[in-house]
C-alpha cells in the first residue's frame, strides 16, 4: 500500500476536513464505472458514426464502461449505452463491439428502458478511475481511501433489463440500419452474436441468473440467420474495418485485460517475447499492480520508445512514478499529457493529484487551476473533487473545501452530508457568488433527495 502522500504535520482543521471526506467515501458497490481517458476516446470515436446514424446527437449519448467480467452490455434509461469490461475481453475486434453498440443504440432509440420498469436498477452509477492506486496513495490506504476512488453515484447493478422478443428483433433491425447507415459492416455483428451463442452450446445453460448478455438478449439459431441475411445483403458488409479504430482497440483491451486479470494470466497471454504494443501496455499494468516497480517501468519504456508523444504513455509513466512515491518526477510526463489532450480532465485530475503529492506548497496554487479547469468539464468525477478540495484545504479556504465535499457527497448518495456541507459552504461563501449558490443549489437537491426517500418508505 503507498503511503501517505500529505504533509507529516498538517493542520487539524486539514485533518478534520480529510476525515470527513472519509466518512463520505463508503464503496457503494463492488461494480462500478471504469473511466479513463484512452478507453473512453476509443469508445467515443467507434459509436459516433452509429450514434449519428440513429438520428441522435453524439454529445448526447454516453458510452459506459461497466467495471465487470461479464459478458453483457445494456440500456437503463436516457441516452446511455453500458459495456461491461467483460464484453472487451470477449470480443476480438473494434467491429465486433461496434455491432453490440448498434444493437444497444437500437433499444435507446425504440424507448425499451424507459418503458422497462427495470431500467430503473442501473441509473445511479459509481465512478472509479482505471488509475490502479491513486486513491489509495492520496488518502493514505485504507478501506476509506478506496472508497473516495469508488464514491459516485451509488451502484445498483444487480438484474440488468430482459428484453421481449418484440423489442430484440425491433433492436436487431435497427442496428443493422445504423451500421450499414454509417458504412460499417456486420460481420462483427454476426461473429460476436455467434460467439455468445456457443457459449450457450458449451456451458449448456445461460450462466448467472440471468444478468449476463446471453441471458438478456437470448441468442436464437432464428435470430442469427435473420441478421445474416440481411447483413449480407447490404452494401457495407465487405466493408474493411477501421484500421486505426482496430489498433487502437487492440491497446485498450490489453490495457484493461492487464489491469483486471490475474497478473499470471497476463504474462501467459502477453510473454516476454511478444514486443508488440499491446503486450507491452497489458505487462507495464500487471508489473506495476504487483509493484515491480522496474519492470512496469521497463515496459512503459518500450512504449515510450515507440511512440514518444502519445499521451496515454505518457499518463501511464507519470501514473507508475506518481504511485511508487516519486510524484515530482512524475510531474513532466503529466504536464505533458495533459497538454497533449487539451486537458483531458482524468488526466488532468492525475496531474494535479501529482502537483499536491509533492507536498510543495508552490505547487499548490497550479493543481488548483488544473483541477479546478478539470471538474468544470467533468463535473461528476469525486476524485477530482477530492483533489480539489485537499488543495483548498491546504490554502485555508475552508468554505470552498466543504463546496468541493459537498460536491463529491452529492454524488455518492450521502445526501445528509452532503446537506450539511453545503449549508457550512454557504457560511464562509460571498452571499450571491457563484460558489455560494452552488451550495445553495447541492442543499435544495440534497433535501428533495431526502424527502423522496421519506416518502417512498
Amino acid at each position: 500500500m503507498t503511503p501517505p502522500m500529505f504533509p507529516r504535520r498538517m493542520p487539524v482543521v486539514i485533518l478534520a476536513f480529510l476525515a470527513l471526506f472519509a466518512l463520505a467515501a463508503r464503496p457503494a458497490a463492488a461494480q462500478s464505472i471504469l473511466r479513463d481517458a484512452e478507453t473512453e476516446a476509443l469508445l467515443r470515436d467507434m459509436s459516433e458514426p452509429l450514434i449519428t446514424a440513429a438520428g441522435l446527437r453524439p454529445k448526447d449519448v454516453d458510452i459506459v464502461l461497466v467495471n465487470d467480467s461479464s459478458v453483457n452490455a445494456f440500456v437503463a434509461g436516457g441516452q446511455a449505452v453500458y459495456i461491461n469490461s467483460g464484453l472487451i475481453n470477449e470480443a476480438d475486434t473494434a467491429n465486433e463491439v461496434q455491432g453490440v453498440i448498434a444493437h444497444e443504440l437500437g433499444h435507446v432509440t425504440g424507448g425499451h428502458a424507459v418503458l422497462n420498469p427495470g431500467g430503473q436498477a442501473a441509473t445511479r452509477i459509481s465512478l472509479l478511475s482505471l488509475l490502479l492506486g491513486a486513491a489509495a496513495a492520496v488518502a493514505g490506504g485504507g478501506e476509506a481511501a478506496m472508497g473516495v476512488m469508488m464514491a459516485g453515484q451509488q451502484a445498483a447493478m444487480g438484474k440488468f433489463l430482459a428484453y421481449n422478443r418484440s423489442q430484440e428483433a425491433s433492436a436487431d433491425a435497427a442496428g443493422a440500419s445504423y451500421l450499414s447507415a454509417a458504412g460499417i459492416s456486420g460481420k462483427g455483428s454476426i461473429e460476436f452474436f455467434k460467439k455468445l451463442q456457443n457459449l450457450e452450446y458449451r456451458y449448456g445453460y445461460r450462466p448467472r441468473d440471468g444478468d449476463e448478455f446471453y441471458s438478456t438478449h437470448p441468442m436464437t439459431g432464428d435470430r442469427i440467420a435473420t441478421l445474416q441475411d440481411t447483413y449480407e445483403a447490404d452494401p457495407a458488409w465487405n466493408n474493411p474495418s477501421d484500421k486505426g479504430i482496430e489498433e487502437r482497440f487492440r491497446r485498450v483491451k490489453a490495457k484493461l485485460f492487464g489491469y483486471q486479470a490475474e497478473p499470471r494470466d497476463v504474462y501467459l497471454t502477453y510473454p516476454v517475447t511478444d514486443n508488440s504494443i499491446p503486450a507491452h501496455y497489458a505487462r507495464a499494468y500487471a508489473y506495476h499492480r504487483e509493484a515491480h516497480f522496474d519492470k512496469a517501468q521497463a515496459e512503459t519504456a518500450a512504449l515510450l520508445q515507440a511512440e514518444p508523444d502519445n499521451p496515454y504513455f505518457l499518463e501511464l509513466q507519470g501514473q507508475i512514478l506518481l504511485e511508487a512515491g516519486r510524484p515530482a518526477e512524475a510531474i513532466d510526463a503529466l504536464r505533458r499529457a495533459t497538454s497533449m489532450t487539451g486537458n483531458q480532465p482524468l488526466i488532468a485530475t492525475l496531474f494535479g493529484h501529482a502537483l499536491i503529492a509533492t507536498e510543495d506548497p508552490a505547487n499548490f496554487a497550479e493543481a488548483q487551476r488544473v483541477l479546478k479547469a478539470a471538474v468544470a468539464r467533468d463535473r461528476e468525477n469525486p476524485f477530482a473533487w477530492y483533489q480539489l478540495g485537499v488543495v483548498y484545504a491546504a490554502n485555508g479556504d475552508m468554505a470552498r473545501a466543504r463546496l468541493a465535499s459537498a460536491e463529491q457527497q452529492v454524488m455518492s448518495g450521502q445526501l445528509a452530508l452532503a446537506l450539511s456541507s453545503a449549508r457550512t459552504a454557504q457560511l464562509g461563501l460571498p452571499q450571491g457568488s457563484p460558489d455560494w449558490l452552488r451550495a445553495q443549489d447541492i442543499e435544495f437537491e440534497a433535501k428533495a433527495a431526502i424527502e423522496r426517500e421519506k416518502n417512498r418508505r
